[in-house]
């Protein structure tokens, strides 16, 4: 599958080169654009993902856990109390 994926992004490469009218194999200056373009998207993917993801788990954190409450209390579910509110049955 991987052999098919670089056939097409060849193709696509080919294409666009085609299109830009720029001889083949790319003055090296051109060359060297592409490769740094495809070390940076390399590399950024990954910080993008764990941008995304941090602020996922910072907004889940901050939401009360009931499950994680009643495990913590062996078993028994409390009800999560707000500060400056009347206590009940009181």
């Amino acid at each position: 599958m991987g052999y098919l994926i670089s056939l097409g992004v060849g193709f696509g490469v080919g294409l666009l080169y085609w299109l830009l009218k720029v001889q083949s194999p790319a003055p090296p200056l051109i060359a060297l654009a592409g490769l740094l373009g495809m070390v940076l998207g390399e590399h950024a993917i990954p910080v993008v993902k764990a941008q995304f993801f941090a602020q996922e788990q910072t907004q889940s954190q901050t939401q009360p856990q009931p499950v994680q409450v009643a495990q913590a209390n062996g078993g028994a579910v409390q009800k999560a109390v707000t500060p400056g509110a009347p206590k009940d049955g009181g």
